[in-house]
C-alpha cells in the first residue's frame, strides 16, 4: 500500500469507525448476558484511551509513560478493546469479523505511518523506543521508569472524554434494543 494510501485511510479512520458503529447498531442482537460481558470489557477499552491521552503530548514530546511504556500505540489498543467489547455486547459473531478486519485493514497501516512520522520527529529517540516497546500487543515489564503522572488537562484538551460519552450512548441503544426488540 502507498504512503498515500496510508495516508488517505489515517484521514477516514474516524468517518470509517462511525460508518462501522451506524452498521453495528443497526444489526446488533443483545442480550443481557452479552451486554454485561462486552460492556465491560467496552469500560476497559475506554479506560485505556483515558489513561493514554493524560500521558501523550501530540508532536511536542516522545510519550514514553503510562501506558506508552507498554506499547506504542495505547489509543488504539483501547479502541480494539472497545470495539470487542461492543462486538461482544452486540451477540452478533460475524460483526466481530468485520470489525477485526476493519481495523487491521485501517489501523495497521495507520500506526505504520505514524511510526514513519514519529521517527522523523523525534530520531534517534523514537527508533530506541520502537526497538524497544511493541506497535500495538503490550510487553508485560515497563519500558523504563517514569515519573510522569496521568495529567487530566491533556485528557480535557484531547476531548478524550467523547469517547466516554459514546460508550454510553451505543451501549443505551443497545440496552433499548435488548429490552424491546426481543
Amino acid at each position: 500500500m502507498s504512503l498515500e494510501n496510508k495516508r488517505l485511510l489515517q484521514r477516514m479512520r474516524v468517518p470509517l469507525g462511525f460508518l462501522f458503529g451506524i452498521v453495528f447498531l443497526i444489526f446488533a442482537r443483545p442480550e443481557s448476558i452479552s451486554l454485561g460481558i462486552g460492556g465491560a470489557i467496552a469500560v476497559i477499552g475506554i479506560l485505556i484511551r483515558a489513561w493514554a491521552s493524560g500521558h501523550i503530548r501530540k508532536n511536542q514530546n516522545l510519550a514514553v509513560s503510562g501506558p506508552y511504556a507498554y506499547t506504542r500505540n495505547p489509543l488504539y489498543l483501547g479502541s480494539f478493546i472497545l470495539g470487542l467489547g461492543f462486538t461482544v455486547a452486540s451477540g452478533v459473531w460475524w460483526l466481530a469479523l468485520l470489525f477485526i478486519a476493519l481495523f487491521l485493514g485501517v489501523y495497521l497501516p495507520v500506526m505504520r505511518v505514524e511510526a514513519k512520522d514519529l521517527t522523523e520527529l523525534f530520531g534517534a529517540d523514537y527508533e530506541e523506543y520502537a526497538g524497544k516497546v511493541p506497535l500495538f500487543f503490550p510487553r508485560i515489564t515497563t519500558y523504563k521508569a517514569s515519573d510522569a503522572k496521568f495529567d487530566m488537562n491533556l485528557y480535557l484538551r484531547y476531548r478524550e472524554y467523547r469517547a466516554a460519552l459514546g460508550l454510553i450512548f451505543a451501549w443505551s441503544v443497545l440496552l433499548v434494543k435488548a429490552i424491546f426488540l426481543r
